[in-house]
């Protein structure tokens, strides 16, 4: 028989920990799958009219005629798992993780298959939960209408050794969806805004819209009674086909907001409503025709809206925080939100482009603080990543605009994030540590200003404190950057946890396997626990993906308050013989 290509639903799924287990006890564990894939996986697969492809050690690799068989036959597995494991500790339970795609595979002349479709499924199974299971979106399409689950979008994902992003969905089932995938409603009133819809007619004005999500986002984020979702959460649902309900009960809110804006000419129009998905029911809505002049009007009427049907008690400095007039001048505002759309590409292009912008901003504002701020913030980028000819000059400059941004306007929790990182990299980690605290006073859900406040704790010596101040930001932000992953790798670490921090570590590469820091923190885990080749592996792959990733610039750049917490990273490196 001749190989052919064709489209086919596939399915991998590995064992969660698997050498942790079978390092344990490796005949009880080899016995336990052993009975679970004849008295549960195999008849399952069966029923479902798969057809195993072939087994590597603990993953599978399995056909199926359709998605929707596939999906049924992961949930009943899954879901089988958690009721097999009650009872059992932590250390002991079997748990799988599952990844499933539709694409294109070619089946060779001895039935196994090959390709994209295969590769697919298999990365897709490696960025899963514990419990779960991951679908791209061409699987996802196959089964949202037809089978009664709910997804969470985890939004265009970097899969390791793909080319294009995925978008994924994530399925978490049985007693582990409770735990995990719905975060718990907080006591106090709790929100996520949604990207308002671009009605203008013009994909090109999405950045506008876009912008006047996050600016309201910002604007609520201030007040203390209110749990607000970060910006990262909250877009991940644009444009996507899911319900007000789904929504808040993956982000763990009561309240959602939505909208949209059309914008034309000097004219702009936006509408909003705010949602009660235990009910929902409208709670508040309300249509804004004004001139282009009056958008920040639009904004703090809107804040103020939600506050009056919420009934939130604010404080007295709140009050005066919605009562400030803001003066606006909409070519800067235009130049500044094209500018912050840039900087959330995280590369060098994207931070000179939003540097470009803002000083566009500036030019046409000169008092425009938040133009500043971001000014100030893309120049510590260029010190923190090398991405200038004079990295050292760069962190001069921001720091000396950061210092001139929150002078401009000492309420402006902007100013406060971009001083607060240009003092860490420049190891003033005191004076860092009290403008997040003035920053995180103004703005209590701000999830910049909560990961920076970790990351200067990770510096300062507390990495039990980095860890509680994590916890926070995913509550905020539970589709949080992969860059939190890193740093809870980092507090991982500084404990000496490091088969905790190799998970934080493999979650991130996972979802960006460009990240050089990672494997390079990844190598002296592997160190410390003697295991040597996969160190060597991991530096290599490091080196490889920037020749010049250098221990000494790291030693020199990295703000450690204690030498020693720096020296232990390296010395992982070195007892896997590698010189450094």
């Amino acid at each position: 028989m001749s190989d052919k290509r064709k489209i086919a639903a596939i399915l991998v799924a590995d064992v969660v920990g698997y050498s942790r287990l079978a390092g344990a006890d490796e005949d009880r564990i080899l016995a336990r799958l052993r009975a679970l894939r004849s008295d549960l996986i195999d008849p399952t697969i069966a029923v479902h009219n798969g057809r195993i492809v072939k087994r590597t050690g603990d993953g599978s690799l399995i056909e199926f005629r359709s998605v929707v068989d596939a999906v049924r036959c992961a949930i009943e597995v899954q879901n089988s798992m958690v009721e097999r494991n009650a009872g059992l500790p932590p250390e002991r339970r079997i748990e799988f993780r599952v990844g499933i795609h539709l694409g294109d595979v070619v089946e060779e002349s001895d039935g196994d298959l090959m390709g994209d479709g295969v590769n697919i499924a298999a990365r897709l199974e490696a960025i899963a939960k514990p419990g779960a299971i991951c679908l791209s979106e061409d699987a996802y399409r196959q089964v949202k209408a037809r089978l009664d689950i709910l997804a969470t979008d985890l939004g265009a994902t970097q899969l390791k050794n793909i080319a294009e992003p995925i978008r994924v969905y994530s399925l978490q089932v049985g007693a582990v969806a409770t735990e995990s995938a719905a975060p718990p409603v907080p006591d106090k009133p709790s929100i996520a805004v949604l990207a308002f819809n671009n009605m203008s007619g013009d994909a090109e004005q999405e950045y506008f819209s876009d912008g006047i999500s996050e600016d309201i986002i910002t604007d609520l984020s201030r007040l203390s009674e209110l749990h607000v979702i970060a910006r990262n959460s909250s877009f991940v649902y644009k444009k996507a086909a899911v319900s007000v309900p789904d929504v808040a009960k993956a982000l763990g809110v009561r309240y959602v907001l939505e909208g949209s804006v059309r914008k034309a000419g000097n004219r702009v129009r936006v509408t909003a409503q705010l949602i009660d998905s235990c009910s929902g029911g409208h709670v508040w809505a309300n249509r804004f025709d004004r001139d282009l002049t009056d958008i920040f009007a639009v904004q703090d009427e809107i804040t103020q809206e939600i506050v009056a049907a919420l009934k939130l008690k604010l404080t007295v400095s709140e009050k005066g925080q919605l009562a400030r007039e803001r003066a606006v001048n909409v070519e800067a505002y235009e130049f500044f939100l094209r500018g912050r759309e840039q900087s959330l590409t995280c590369t060098r292009t994207g931070n000179i482009a939003a540097r470009n912008l803002a000083e566009a901003a500036i030019a046409v504002d000169p008092g425009y603080e938040a133009a500043h701020a971001l000014i100030a913030f893309t120049h510590v980028l260029d010190y923190i990543n090398a991405w200038s000819a004079d990295p050292e000059r760069s962190l001069r400059t921001g720091l000396e605009l950061a210092h001139q941004a929150v002078g401009m306007d000492e309420e402006r929790p902007d100013g406060h994030f971009a001083l607060g990182m240009a003092c860490m990299w420049s190891r003033d980690l005191d004076r860092a540590r009290a403008e997040v605290q003035r920053g995180l006073a103004l703005s209590p859900n701000s999830i910049d200003l909560l990961m920076l406040k970790a990351h200067i704790q990770i510096f300062s010596g507390e990495p039990a404190g980095a860890l509680q101040t994590l916890d926070a930001a995913m509550l905020l932000d539970p589709h949080y950057p992969e860059v939190l992953l890193q740093f809870l790798a980092d507090a991982r670490f500084s404990l000496g946890d490091y088969e905790q921090a190799m998970t934080a570590l493999e979650q991130r590469l996972a979802r960006n396997p460009q990240s050089e820091t990672a494997y390079a923190l990844l190598a002296s885990c592997y160190g410390h626990l003697g295991r040597a080749e996969e160190s060597r592996r991991a530096w290599e792959q490091a080196l490889q993906l920037n020749p010049a990733f250098s221990i000494e610039r790291r030693r020199r750049v990295l703000p450690f308050r204690n030498p020693e917490d720096f020296q232990r990273r390296v010395e992982g490196i070195r007892k896997a013989g590698l010189i450094v």
